[in-house]
C-alpha cells in the first residue's frame, strides 16, 4: 500500500484501507446494502441542575437534546464532547451513561433514517449557549417543565430515564487503549 500520508489506500484485495491499516465504515458492505447510524445525544444538565434542550427542524421542530453521528475512528465520549461542543459551545465536565435507544424509520425525524442512539447524561461547565446553524432555539429548564414540552420521542425516553435515575449511572468512559477492546475482566484483546 502507498499514497499521501492520512489519505485512504487500497489493500491487496481491493479493499478500502485507512492509513492504519483499518478498514473504513461501510467499506465491506455489499453494493446497494444500508446499515444503521450510530449516534450519541447528551441530556445537559447545568451547574444550577437545570436541563437543555433544543428546538430542531430535524426532528419537526420539536425540543430534543444535542447529538449527532459518532465520526470514524471517535470514541463515543470523544463524539458526545464534540458534538456538544458543535451545536451549543458548551464544555462538558462529566459524561454519564444514558438509556441506548433505537430509532427505526422515525417518523418525526425529517428523513427516513434507521439511528441507533446512544444517549448521555452530562454536566456542563456553564449556562452560556450559542447555537449553530442545526437548532432554532435552546431554553434551560427544570425536568418538570421540560417533561411539558412538545419533546421528539427519543427525548421524551432520555428524559424519563434522568428523572427515574438522575445522575445515578455508571461514567461514560473512553477505550483504554486504543485499538484494543476492553473486555471487562480486566484484560485488552
Amino acid at each position: 500500500m502507498s499514497g499521501a500520508p492520512g489519505a485512504t489506500e487500497r489493500a491487496d484485495d481491493g479493499a478500502p484501507r485507512a492509513p492504519d491499516g483499518a478498514t473504513p465504515a461501510g467499506a465491506l458492505a455489499e453494493p446497494g446494502r444500508r446499515y444503521p447510524l450510530t449516534t450519541v445525544g447528551a441530556l445537559v444538565v447545568s451547574p444550577s441542575d437545570r436541563l437543555l434542550f433544543i428546538r430542531t427542524h430535524k426532528w419537526g421542530d420539536r425540543w430534543g437534546v444535542p447529538g449527532g453521528k459518532v465520526e470514524w475512528g471517535e470514541s463515543l465520549l470523544e463524539a458526545v464532547h464534540r458534538e456538544v461542543r458543535e451545536e451549543t459551545c458548551l464544555l462538558l465536565d462529566e459524561v454519564r451513561w444514558g438509556p441506548v435507544q433505537e430509532a427505526v424509520l422515525h417518523p418525526e425525524f425529517h428523513r427516513p433514517a434507521h439511528f441507533v442512539l446512544v444517549n448521555v447524561i452530562a454536566r456542563a461547565r456553564s449556562e452560556a449557549v450559542t447555537l449553530n446553524d442545526e437548532a432554532q432555539a435552546f431554553l434551560w429548564c427544570t425536568p418538570e417543565e421540560g417533561a411539558a414540552l412538545d419533546l421528539n420521542e427519543p427525548t421524551e425516553r432520555l428524559l424519563a430515564h434522568y428523572r427515574a435515575h438522575g445522575f445515578d449511572t455508571p461514567p461514560l468512559t473512553p477505550p483504554p487503549v486504543r485499538g484494543r477492546l476492553a473486555t471487562g475482566d480486566g484484560a485488552h484483546r
